[in-house]
């Protein structure tokens, strides 16, 4: 499958922050990104990010839902996923506290919105996926998983927020990699992409990289 043309695109200034910013995802990865929680925005419904890190594609859903007039919710304990640990080849040392020694991503990331001018677009979820996914109510329009790569968390997130996606709501996953020799990387992702097409409650719209859409309903 080919990916979808995009239908809309950020303002050259969002694309300026969003290349800026710390993170992994490239750039066509993160266009169908926003073009996804553009449409999922028309339904009036939050946008939620499973997986901050420092706030690079939380530039895109934060736009997208300022141009609906909805919020964009994200969610990380902002200790970094097993791969961003030290001595991992995606670790980065400038996100580590000097005084805890432990990774935090959170101050990195409020200044990524901060110079994106979008602070007051974004609701900041600090915690871990399943114990906000437990006590969560309300529907959503957009679902973007991009947490943990572990079956563990990579399922966790799946069967935590999966469910509150509305009909006609999008579930984003990110880090598709069919080839095992990407086990570590992206065949939990991967695996939790063929359970939401093996439910029967999603189908897919577009996949861009190792980005996956999918549809509700």
């Amino acid at each position: 499958m080919t990916a979808t043309p995009t239908t809309a695109a950020p303002t050259p200034e969002i694309l300026a922050a969003f290349e800026a910013a710390k993170g992994f995802m490239p750039l066509d990865e993160g266009l169908a990104l926003y073009a996804a929680a553009v449409e999922a925005g028309a339904l009036g419904l939050p946008l939620l990010e499973v997986g901050t890190y420092c706030g690079r594609s939380t530039i895109l859903l934060a736009d997208a839902a300022r141009r609906a007039g909805v919020s964009a919710l994200t969610l990380d304990h902002h200790r970094g996923s097993e791969e961003q640990q030290p001595g991992w080849d995606y670790h980065d040392p400038e996100t580590v506290d000097p005084e805890t020694g432990l990774m935090d991503t959170l101050p990195t990331f409020r200044r990524t919105l901060h110079r994106a001018g979008l602070e007051e677009h974004v609701v900041a979820l600090v915690g871990r996926s399943p114990q906000i996914a437990a006590f969560w109510k309300s529907p959503l329009g957009l679902v973007f998983v991009d947490g943990g790569h572990t079956d563990e968390h990579a399922s966790a997130d799946y069967e935590g927020w999966a469910p509150h996606v509305a009909e006609g709501g999008l579930l984003v996953i990110h880090d598709v990699f069919p080839d095992p020799v990407d086990e570590f990387t992206g065949q939990a992702p991967y695996r939790v992409y063929l359970r939401a097409l093996e439910s029967g409650a999603f189908k897919e719209v577009s996949d861009t990289g190792s980005l996956r859409v999918l549809r509700r309903g």
